[in-house]
């Protein structure tokens, strides 16, 4: 009897084993990171040849978060290289989530809960990573590094001009390293040491929640930087690192401004006076970051431009470009990141289309598609 209970036991023991770390985990990667059914879109002939003619660039995409292998293709999701490849895709910038509340809430969010936690350990994350936000960015930094190895020649995780430039001559996907939000560090400056040896060169201050860097634009605070963040984003200039300000309270976008004349970017976005969601700053503070050089990442996902079609995704470029000039204007798709699109990343001839339908010319299509981001970082990136 007892020996039979105990068989019993271990048999639902092992199946909840099965279940929580082999079938819940891209259960929950299909069911988060979705694209709305829906037939091939046409794209002309026209639309093709002027697509083939674009190294497509991305600002955001969440795709390091899921346990999926990105170098083979996959039925969930919106990423993995041979579609990346397929869109035209020619750089790429990987974000590392670390920590996010429950709720996702675009108000108000605490800092008091954590669902990267129970998603790192049913996604077999190495230990270390269980209870470290910095174990986890480095974590996902070595996934791209495997991503570069396994790709051959590809895929490229670059780091400086230079290998940004011989990735694109080569034909390659550059991929860059970004953090969304600095919690990483974990209120240690020599923190960002380690991130920046990691291959990290995008900062991202603030994610859902506050932080030891400042207020975010879905925190309790709405405060500017605090004195460890202006230490980190004074080290992360001297440095050569590209500031990102997606999900920082607008305190601390003005705070940022006034410390640099460095370029920022805002790497997925709305535009507030196109789409009033708590999820976009004013379209004034947008203007600032425009005005001193900065690049915005218009995003693929309701939250952000309120219609996630194709049209409304090149209806929010049309404004931002009107608002901030198209040499200001970039993609940010937010791929993979719990959002729900109209596209994976295989479809952007799709979008190509779309921005010549609202009436885009040629040149601006090909600079808001991709040239002006990769001007960017060949500017920008440490040399």
């Amino acid at each position: 009897m007892f020996k039979w209970i105990g068989g019993a036991f271990l048999a639902l023991l092992t199946l909840g084993a099965v279940v929580f770390f082999v079938v819940l985990p891209p259960r929950v990667d299909a069911r988060m990171n979705a694209v709305l059914a829906h037939e091939p879109y046409p794209v002309s002939d026209a639309a093709r040849a002027l697509h083939e003619t674009i190294p497509v660039a991305d600002l955001h995409a969440d795709t390091l978060l899921w346990m999926r292998d990105p170098a083979k293709r996959h039925a969930r999701g919106h990423t993995d290289l041979p579609r990346f490849r397929e869109g035209g895709m020619r750089l790429q910038v990987f974000a590392s989530v670390t920590k996010t509340p429950s709720g996702l809430n675009y108000d108000e969010n605490d800092a008091g809960s954590d669902d990267i936690t129970l998603l790192a350990i049913a996604q077999r994350w190495p230990i270390k990573t269980w209870g470290s936000l910095a174990e986890r960015a480095l974590y996902h930094a070595a996934r791209l590094q495997k991503l570069d190895q396994d790709a051959g020649d590809a895929f490229s995780f670059v780091k400086t001009q230079g290998e940004l430039r011989a990735a694109l001559d080569a034909g390659a996907l550059a991929g860059v390293m970004a953090t969304e939000g600095a919690h990483p560090l974990e209120g240690e400056l020599s923190n960002l040491d380690r991130l920046y040896g990691a291959g990290y060169r995008v900062l991202g201050l603030q994610h859902f929640f506050d932080n030891e860097l400042g207020g975010s634009l879905h925190g309790t605070s709405g405060e500017g930087l605090t004195a460890f963040g202006r230490d980190v984003v004074a080290r992360a200039l001297d440095k050569g690192m590209i500031i990102d300000v997606a999900h920082s309270s607008e305190a601390v976008v003005r705070d940022v401004l006034a410390m640099t004349d460095r370029p920022l970017i805002v790497s997925h976005t709305g535009l507030k006076g196109h789409c009033d969601s708590a999820r976009n700053i004013s379209d004034s503070l947008m203007k600032d970051i425009a005005d001193a050089g900065g690049l915005v990442g218009v995003g693929f996902w309701d939250g952000a431009i309120c219609n996630p079609s194709l049209e409304g995704v090149a209806g929010a470029i049309v404004y931002a470009i009107d608002l901030l000039g198209a040499q200001h204007v970039a993609l940010g798709s937010d791929f993979d990141g719990t959002v729900t699109t109209s596209f994976d990343v295989s479809e952007m001839p799709a979008l190509t289309q779309a921005l010549m339908d609202a009436g885009l010319d040629d040149e601006t299509i090909r600079a808001v598609m991709g040239g002006n981001a990769i001007r960017f970082f060949l500017n920008n990136l440490a040399v």
